[in-house]
């Protein structure tokens, strides 16, 4: 069996310190805001803070890892004789993926003798983060290198990301929705339902009014499409808004019995996007 190293970035969610336990290895998006020009790393400043900022009025402008950083980082470890699975940010929202890959490409110009093996997830936040940590079991159970790439690659169209939003004042900025249908969707109370398509672009589905039926439409979702609804493995994101989610989280226990894995926040490189008050919902599921 080939020795290898998990390789992902900062967009799964992950927690620096949950990484260092999965032995997983990460280079972090970063981002500003604007009028500085201190640029901070996905974990460089506490959520709390920078969603503060944001709640203030603070735009954060993100950037992706460039293909340097992953040149330094990989190069190391096929130094030490071991080879890699990079399992990266949708390359449908960022130019993480293909800049790793580029890196890759370079590298084994110079270690024909390693392996890179880089998986565009279609995935972002702890969905991801989901498929990081099947991938990081997958390793324990004793799966190769090729074994873990194909595994992640025939349940990444399976792995449901399910989401909605506080405040239709980001998706407007990110050209999502027109500044009319932000303005009177917030007027009117409007929540979006959102979800990642195959190709890992966001889609908006449907809208509700009012925020706990947004959490109702996300369970409804939920017990729609799950491949296991009772026992499967459930990740939930928050964007500074950890009492929703653990509303969430009592809802699908009490409908489903299923218990959540995981509740992370969204970092702040997806947050700058997605505004305070998102709520995201991960699962495995007969489709996207």
């Amino acid at each position: 069996m080939s020795e290898y190293v998990i390789y992902t970035d900062s967009a799964c969610d992950i927690p620096a310190e949950t990484l260092a336990e999965w032995g997983v290895e990460c280079r972090a998006l970063t981002y500003t805001f604007d009028g500085e020009y201190k640029q901070y790393s996905n974990y460089g400043l506490p959520y709390p803070e920078f969603y503060d900022r944001v709640r203030k009025g603070g735009v954060a402008r993100t950037s992706a890892v460039n293909a340097e950083a992953f040149l330094n980082g990989f190069e190391p470890i096929l130094q030490s004789g071991q080879n890699i699975l990079y399992i990266g940010f949708s390359s449908g929202l960022s130019s993480t993926y293909d800049a790793a890959c580029i890196a890759a490409k370079e590298l084994l110009e110079k270690y024909p003798e390693r392996d890179i093996r880089c998986v565009d997830t279609r995935g972002a936040s702890a969905g991801f983060g989901l498929l990081l940590y099947m991938a990081v079991e997958k390793k324990k159970e004793g799966a190769t290198l090729e074994e873990n790439e194909q595994y992640i690659l025939d349940n990444r169209f399976h792995l449901c990301h399910w989401f909605t939003v506080e405040d239709l004042i980001y998706l407007k900025r990110g050209g999502r929705i027109s500044a009319a249908t932000a303005i009177v969707g917030n007027i009117l109370n409007f929540k979006p339902v959102l979800h990642m398509d195959d190709p890992g672009h966001l889609i908006n589905m449907f809208k509700v009014r009012g925020r706990k039926n947004s959490l109702v439409a996300l369970a409804d979702k939920y017990g729609e499409l799950a491949l296991d609804p009772k026992g499967g493995t459930v990740f939930i994101s928050h964007g500074d808004c950890l009492e929703d989610a653990q509303k969430l989280a009592d809802m699908l226990r009490e409908r489903f019995a299923v218990k959540v894995s995981k509740i992370v926040y969204v970092g702040p490189v997806i947050g700058a996007h997605s505004g305070p008050g998102t709520i995201a919902l991960f699962f495995l599921g007969r489709e996207r």
